[in-house]
């Protein structure tokens, strides 16, 4: 594109682009779209952009332009990519001038700049931070903010970068740059200060806005320029240097405490020189009277949060045993010991609740007027790191469980004076929901029973409207204590509460969406709750429908699932309404993901109620799993976990005349999820398939099977190795003929890993089960392998058994197993008819081995006083449960089935084999052989 010649014509598919009538308009972006691949075009927009004569909105399109660019085409591999020779014209053009008169286009002017610095500074730009600094000097006002506000995207940028390398050439950028950005800062602050005395406004406000930029460089230099900042004296000297300006300087002073918490979280103990200071600083501004008039919540905050990081940092510990304790730590603690005083704590503890606790008026009128959306709110997630209620109780959390000796008679007195106020005013509301935030560390302080008998079930009973508030922070209280301290014998009694609650969803709202569900927790007993399950499960059906907010019906969904996990099968008769509701809510959800994460967990445990019957679900249940498990859909990022576990368990619960539960085109996602981080669910259903139809299966869908397998044992752990290999052992226990050629390509690995001598006792036993089955089960193929094995290994074929042999026999105390020592050994006892004479070499050894086998598969039974095989399976008697035991499934069923009916070949196979060699026992081995015959793993 000819640039002097393209101008005008860019210049007008701009204009036009800009217009707000579509005829014009789409031709216009058309146009431009056909013109991004051609050489030249982004001269033109740099031309056009920085010429401050041409309409602003023409401009401000220009700029995007550019900027998408990069993203598209400034990378060498990327198509249609920039050549290097505009590329280096371009990256001149941009910084010959910082003079953009517009706030909006110099923003996004630094903001392109940083783009490309990203992908060439330094390498290839080495001429932009010395052009920066240049700048930044200078005495004109506009150049001097703008090449500031550059300097600080660029920074804010390059800090981003995480590869070691280029935080490498972060750090040597910013200690060669740190000194001046210190200077910059300092002045152009003590500039604002003096501005501000002589009433200079805008000169004040020019200053503050440079103020502002020269700390955000500072901020991303100090926590990301240095990898020890503690060896650096600027930096530890800078950070002393905090100037409060008071309401005026909210900004800078929030920004400030950014950098403080962000170099806490980051270099903790380079931080130890400040927490004093630190301290005093946030406990006089928020817990003393210095504070009050001066302070601002969102500064409150932030001091809380601060004070909160120094009680709880880790690093800030001694070590259990003191003598292993690292210096720092010891002089952390000191510091910290020094400071929480018992006048402070109980300060700062009686501030906390009576204070910081109490509901404003807003809040009060909110939760009357709409309860569900302010039980939400409480909810929060991290709204502790920007919201004053909930960080006031999560610092007093922190606080109460490192220093409860200390503040808990404090917390007691306090409830102790509050007896007999019913008056909402007082502060009944914030001292109960300070009990119920510690009741964990108030165990042993409080007798909540004879409280719920004797106090808290009469204030759930005043009906007087001002009492209203108070009886949902009752309920509230209630359910924080379940789970810590509440007898069995109450359960009843509060079911029965629980249900006259449900009637008022202003009060269960409270209980429901800030407490621990009274089903989730220890002391559950399901005979207790079962004659309230249909009416308190019917009511949270309802309440599920009323609900309006994502998160209330996503908490909602969890009590659900906690009660249908708790009663199990006992609740089939009523969840037909929810099963028919549940599609509806799915198709409601399609934007909302984590209530979609709900509606699947909840499928999971519905799945497990349901049993078999579960095949209802069908319809609903295939289109959910193929969505959710399907890699290529965004969406798979929050479900697949989730529905990997719906497969599962519908997979052990499906009966054998299911046949597939799963259509071919979710099956053939396995290949794709084996290298997410969801394997051992993603084996433990190709374990039940194989349970379930192993011949279809293997022959549909071993092959890419394999291929994975193949591609992780490559780079995996022991423990995953372990997990792939036993679906092969599985493969082969199942179908021995298919299982050994479908999965022929990974057993060459397995029988060099024997030979070899694995090091790893677990993988080695793995090994040996596979190898023990295919000898046992598929002698031909093991014939087949070893010839290949011979070949692959330049080895004869008798030399290279005789190696397997004896590293077998030498290895078996690697098997721990006694199933799979028992197998072992009669793989190796199938070996004796043969004549050959390295097996014959071998005799005694395996005799051996053998004899140590059904020592440990043999036991005395105490009625006769015979021994006789623990392995033992009775093909007739099923066993008994007990009334805590879980009926088998019907993979159980299957298992068993598999045991039962390959044990009976293989006890036939092996004892022909032994026949043949009784001429070379004596009486002792014959009577050895026999016992091992009995039962087969």
């Amino acid at each position: 594109m000819n640039i002097d010649g393209a101008s005008s014509v860019v210049l007008q598919a701009l204009t036009h682009a800009t217009s707000q009538d579509t005829a014009v308009l789409k031709p216009a972006e058309e146009q431009l779209r056909q013109w991004e691949t051609q050489p030249g075009f982004y001269s033109v927009l740099l031309n056009i952009f920085n010429n401050h004569m041409l309409d602003v909105n023409v401009r401000w399109l220009a700029v995007l332009y550019f900027k998408n660019g990069i993203d598209r085409y400034w990378r060498r591999v990327a198509p249609h990519a920039l050549s290097e020779e505009e590329k280096t014209s371009l990256r001149a053009g941009l910084i010959t001038n910082f003079n953009e008169p517009i706030n909006q286009i110099a923003t996004q002017i630094a903001v392109l700049i940083a783009k490309v610095a990203r992908l060439d500074c330094p390498r290839q730009w080495p001429e932009l931070i010395p052009i920066l600094l240049e700048s930044v000097k200078g005495q004109d006002g506009l150049q001097q903010h703008r090449a500031l506000l550059t300097f600080y995207h660029v920074t804010k940028t390059l800090a981003s970068k995480r590869l070691a390398q280029d935080r490498r050439l972060f750090q040597d950028l910013a200690s060669g740059i740190y000194s001046f950005a210190c200077s910059l800062w300092s002045h152009h602050t003590d500039c604002f200060l003096q501005q501000i005395y002589t009433r200079d406004e805008a000169a004040a406000l020019s200053s503050l806005e440079r103020t502002l930029l020269s700390l955000k460089v500072l901020r991303k230099l100090t926590v990301h320029g240095f990898q020890e900042p503690q060896q650096n004296m600027e930096v530890m000297v800078s950070l002393k240097l905090f100037h409060t300006c008071r309401e005026k300087l909210e900004k800078t002073i929030i920004l400030y405490t950014k950098v403080l918490l962000d170099f806490l979280e980051y270099h903790p103990c380079a931080f130890i020189p400040l927490i004093q200071r630190s301290l005093e600083f946030a406990v006089s501004y928020v817990f003393t009277p210095a504070g009050e008039g001066v302070t601002f919540e969102r500064f409150i905050v932030q001091c809380m949060n601060l004070i909160k990081m120094i009680v709880k940092n880790d690093a800030y510990k001694p070590a259990k045993n003191i003598d292993d304790s690292k210096p720092e730590s010891l002089e952390a603690h000191k510091i910290k010991t020094a400071f929480f005083t018992h006048p402070t704590l109980t300060e700062i503890g009686r501030r906390l609740v009576s204070h910081y606790f109490l509901l404003t008026e807003e809040e009060l009128a909110m939760w009357e007027e709409d309860p569900e959306s302010f039980a939400v709110e409480e909810t929060g997630g991290d709204s502790w790191k920007y919201s004053l209620r909930p960080c006031t109780e999560v610092l007093f959390l922190d606080i109460f469980h490192n220093y409860s000796q200390t503040l808990t008679p404090v917390l007691l007195d306090m409830v102790q004076n509050l007896q007999g106020q019913l008056n909402i005013k007082s502060n009944i509301i914030t001292l109960y929901n300070a009990v119920g935030l510690a009741a964990y560390e108030l165990f042993d302080n409080v007798d909540f029973d004879q409280w719920f008998k004797n106090q808290l079930l009469g204030e759930l009973q005043v009906s007087h409207h001002r009492y209203k508030l108070i009886r949902r922070r009752v309920i509230w209280l209630i359910g924080q204590w379940i789970s810590v301290k509440f007898k069995s014998d109450l359960r009843p009694l509060l079911y029965e509460v629980i249900l006259s609650l449900m009637q008022d969803p202003d009060l269960v709202f409270d209980f429901i969406l800030n407490s621990r569900p009274p089903v989730d927790d220890f002391e559950f007993r399901t005979e207790q709750f079962l004659p309230y399950l249909e009416s308190i499960f019917g009511l949270l059906f309802q309440l599920l429908q009323q609900v309006t907010e994502c998160d209330t019906k996503m908490q909602v969904l969890h009590v659900i699932s906690c009660v249908i996990e708790r009663v199990n099968i006992q609740i089939r008769p009523y969840v037909g309404c929810l099963v028919q509701y549940l599609p509806l809510l799915w198709k409601q959800s399609e934007e909302h993901n984590m209530l979609r994460c709900a509606i699947l967990t909840t499928l999971i445990h519905l799945v497990q109620g349901l049993g078999a019957e579960s095949k209802n679900l069908y319809p609903f249940l295939l289109p959910v799993i193929q969505l959710s498990t399907d890699v290529s859909q965004p969406p798979h990022v929050y479900l697949l976990e989730d529905g990997l576990e719906i497969i599962h368990q519908q997979m052990l619960l499906s009966s054998l005349s299911s046949c597939f539960f799963l259509p071919p085109a979710c099956l053939h996602q396995f290949s794709n999820l084996m290298s997410s981080e969801n394997l051992r669910t993603c084996f433990q259903i190709v374990n039940a398939y194989i349970y379930l139809s192993a011949t279809e299966f293997l022959q549909n869908y071993a092959e890419s099977l394999c291929r994975s397998f193949c591609d992780l044992l490559k780079d995996i752990t022991n423990e995953g190795q372990v997990q792939v290999l036993k679906v092969v052992e599985i493969a082969l226990k199942v179908s021995p003929i298919l299982g050994a050629h479908m999965f022929q390509p990974l057993l060459p690995a397995v029988f060099r890993g024997i030979v070899d001598g694995e090091r790893y006792p677990v993988v080695m036993s793995t090994y040996l089960g596979i190898m023990g089955r295919v000898l046992l089960q598929n002698s031909s193929f093991f014939s087949s392998l070893l010839t290949q094995m011979a070949s692959e290994c330049s080895q004869k074929m008798d030399q290279l058994l005789g190696n397997v042999i004896e590293m077998w026999v030498d290895r078996m105390d690697n098997i721990t197993q006694p199933e799979r020592r028992k197998l072992s050994s009669l793989a190796l006892l199938s070996l004796l008819p043969s004549d050959n004479s390295v097996i014959q070499d071998k005799f005694c050894g395996i005799i051996n081995i053998c004899v140590e086998a059904l020592h440990d598969v043999m036991t005395e039974d105490p009625e006769t006083g015979t021994f006789k095989d623990c392995m033992l399976m009775s093909h007739f008697e099923e066993p008994k449960l007990s009334d805590d035991e879980e009926p088998p499934t019907e993979q159980d069923k299957r298992k068993k089935l598999v045991s039962q009916t390959h044990a009976q070949c293989s006890e036939i196979v092996t004892l022909l084999h032994i026949i043949k060699i009784i001429v070379y026992c004596d009486d002792g081995v014959f009577v050895c052989v026999c016992g091992l015959l009995q039962m087969s793993p």
